[in-house]
C-alpha cells in the first residue's frame, strides 16, 4: 500500500511539472507554493535591472552626493549636470549659451550629453569659436536635445531636436550609436526633468 501511494504522489508531481522530490511533494503543498515564491525575486530584479542605468562610463559617477544617479534625479537636467564631473565642459557651454533655465524648465526631455572628452576630441580653435559664438552654440546644444522623454526601449529610431533637425540612434540593449559616429557611454540618467544619455562624441547639425 505504502509503495503504492508514493508511485501515485511521484506520477502527480511529474505531471505537474514541479522540481521537487517526493518527500517534499508527499509532506505538504507548502514547498510548491515556496518555489514559486523563489523564483519571483529575480523576475523583479530583471524588470528592475532594465531601470537603471547602463554603460562603461557609468562607474565615473559618483557613488553619493548631487552628482551621483540619486542625486541628480532629485534636480532639473542643467542643474543635475553641474553636479557630474563628467560633463563639466557641457555645463560651461550651456551656461555660455544662457540655456541653463529653458533646459530645467523643460518637461520630459531627452539630452544627449557630451562628455568632457567629447570636446576635448575638437580642435582647440574650432571649441574657442564655437564656445565664443552663442547662436552657434545654441544651435549645437539644441541639436542634443529631443523634446520627447526616451526609455532605452524606444532610444533606436529617429528624433526631431529642439534645433529642429533630426538625429537617428541605432542599437539595442545596452549598446547604442548616435548619427553613427557617437556611442553612448552611459544611458538612461534619470534627472527630475530629462533623461541623460551621456555620449563620446559632440553632435554637429547640418549647416
Amino acid at each position: 500500500m505504502t509503495t503504492t501511494r508514493t508511485k501515485t504522489l511521484a506520477t502527480l508531481c511529474a505531471a505537474a511539472g514541479l522540481a521537487v522530490s517526493l518527500s517534499a511533494c508527499s509532506s505538504s503543498g507548502s514547498s510548491t507554493s515556496n518555489a514559486a515564491n523563489s523564483a519571483a525575486p529575480s523576475t523583479s530584479s530583471a524588470s528592475t535591472a532594465s531601470d537603471q542605468p547602463f554603460g562603461a562610463a557609468c562607474a565615473a559617477v559618483p557613488k553619493d552626493g548631487a552628482g551621483s544617479f540619486s542625486g541628480m534625479a532629485q534636480d532639473p537636467v542643467a542643474t543635475a549636470a553641474s553636479n557630474n564631473p563628467l560633463l563639466s565642459t557641457l555645463v560651461t557651454a550651456v551656461k555660455q549659451a544662457g540655456l541653463v533655465d529653458t533646459l530645467n524648465s523643460a518637461q520630459n526631455i531627452t539630452v544627449f550629453a557630451p562628455t568632457n572628452d567629447a570636446f576635448n576630441k575638437l580642435p582647440k580653435d574650432t571649441l574657442a569659436s564655437v564656445l565664443a559664438d552663442k547662436a552657434m552654440l545654441t544651435k549645437i546644444l539644441t541639436y542634443h536635445v529631443s523634446p520627447t522623454r526616451l526609455a532605452p526601449t524606444a532610444l533606436a529610431g529617429t528624433h526631431k531636436t529642439l534645433q529642429g533637425s533630426d538625429l537617428n540612434v541605432t542599437g539595442s540593449g545596452a549598446d547604442f550609436t548616435v548619427n553613427g559616429n557617437a556611442k553612448v557611454l552611459c544611458g538612461n540618467v534619470q534627472t527630475a526633468n530629462a533623461t541623460v544619455y551621456i555620449i563620446d562624441t559632440v553632435l554637429m547639425p547640418a549647416s
